[in-house]
């Protein structure tokens, strides 16, 4: 059998991990420095916690998982249950879609142990059964960072830090997109279809993608009329300063009280961006910005970068009622996720990582024979007693291989071993770049240092 994995997943080299882990580094070291607390949830839910939380072409995305046991048998009689019933004997479970709706309902489940504001972060996988492209995976990870039990906007500017403090580490230039659906909600309510809102946030948050023409044309078929699209051409042609967009879209959404609340909150988070010294300059009003997702109520947010084409990296918003489908009403959250996989693209292709990133030892030792290994291995063990990442060449081979070795794999010292060094309990260090050799005793490796 040739050996192959699914279609949008992905083998990692430890290269590619060493790359990765310096972003998930990165990311969790910010995360942290916010206060930011780190829980895991597991990779799949029931899938009663999963549908109906990602609008309906999110439901079709999911990964679901058959039954164990006979289920083929049981589908056999389902003549008296209902279509929802007889699925359930399919199944019952899915693949998490992404780490929001888990965390919800973890705060649900273990309300009486956490304190509110939750501070939350995750770093995990998630699945979902898209067309794999360039950019898109049906596996990849997600770096979530959440606040809930709090309205106030200042979560909002803290992420906004968060997000600027993390692209400055990676060395990535990035603006951010920022939109509000209750503006979405008052742009629905003042074209005379507010009962379309969810068609017209799927349609519009396709726009950068397909483009203007493409989008209404969707918006048509979906039952609005070409007056109600005609009203939205002021909208898409908005010129100015943030200011001065907001202050316009006040005026066509004045006879609306959702997309009113929404202006306002908008005007309101700009303004403490300005106050708490958030740098605006890459913050971008987009009022086509819709992030699909149903669960989002307030400020939403999207991360590109602006160096090479690429989809959003770092997506979010803020979300009132989540934790209300599983029993606990009236607690608002807001969060961002880091896509990972992405961010991992944009730093290749932009040649951004660390030279010494693929790095992970710092001595080998080099050995004649069995008598120099056995040696090797207790001067190996006192300098990783020191945090010195220390390996032995295990097998009996020519000095040849064992230096080529080392060349092969980036190692930047050789700890050579002969009979000599045993008598004089010492070793001979190399720097391999350099060439240079010293003596170092063995009493002195405990508390050597390289540098």
């Amino acid at each position: 059998m040739k050996p192959s994995i699914p279609k949008g997943t992905r083998d990692f080299s430890p290269l590619q991990m060493n790359r990765r882990n310096y972003i998930f580094d990165t990311i969790k070291n910010v995360f942290q420095l916010y206060g930011y607390q780190v829980i895991e949830t597991p990779a799949m839910e029931n899938l009663s916690t999963l549908m109906g939380k990602y609008g309906e072409e999110g439901d079709k995305l999911l990964f679901k998982i058959l039954n164990s046991g006979d289920w083929r048998s049981a589908l056999d009689n389902t003549s008296d249950l209902s279509l929802g019933q007889a699925t359930n004997k399919v199944a019952e479970k899915g693949l998490r879609y992404d780490l929001t709706v888990p965390f919800a309902r973890y705060v649900v489940q273990h309300r009486a142990e956490i304190v509110f504001p939750f501070k939350r972060y995750q770093i995990q996988p998630v699945w979902r059964a898209d067309r794999p492209q360039h950019g898109r995976y049906r596996e990849f990870f997600q770096c979530d960072v959440d606040i809930i039990g709090t309205r106030s906007l200042l979560a909002e500017v803290e992420l906004l830090q968060i997000i600027a403090e993390v692209y400055k580490r990676l060395n990535i230039a990035v603006e951010v997109h920022i939109n509000n659906r209750k503006v979405l909600a008052g742009i629905a309510q003042y074209i005379g279809f507010p009962d379309k809102m969810v068609d017209l946030t799927v349609a519009i948050d396709k726009f950068e993608k397909i483009g203007k023409e493409a989008v209404e044309e969707e918006l048509r078929q979906k039952g609005l009329t070409q007056e109600a699209i005609d009203l939205l051409q002021p909208i898409w042609q908005l010129e100015g300063s943030t200011e001065q967009k907001l202050t316009k879209l006040a005026d066509l959404l004045k006879d609306t009280d959702e997309g009113l609340k929404g202006v306002a909150e908008l005007q309101q988070l700009f303004q403490l961006c300005e106050g708490c010294g958030v740098d605006k300059t890459n913050l971008l009003l987009d009022l086509t910005l819709a992030r699909g997702l149903n669960y989002y109520t307030g400020a939403i947010f999207e991360v590109k970068t602006t160096e090479i084409p690429m989809g959003s990296i770092t997506g979010g918003g803020r979300y009132d009622n989540l934790t209300g489908i599983f029993g606990l009403p009236d607690v608002s959250g807001v969060g961002i996720s880091f896509g990972a996989d992405r961010i991992y693209d944009v730093l290749t292709e932009l040649n951004r990582f660390p030279e010494n990133i693929a790095q992970n030892t710092d001595v080998l030792f080099v050995c004649f024979g069995e008598k120099e290994s056995q040696y090797a291995m207790q001067c190996a063990k006192m300098m990783r007693q020191n945090g010195i990442k220390t390996e032995v060449f295990l097998d009996q081979s020519k000095i040849k291989k064992q230096l080529a070795y080392a060349n092969e794999r980036g190692i930047p010292y050789v700890a050579i071993i002969g009979e000599e060094e045993m008598a004089s309990e010492v070793i001979l260090l190399k720097n391999m770049l350099s060439g240079e050799q010293k003596q170092v005793a063995k009493a002195e490796l405990e508390h050597f240092t390289l540098r």
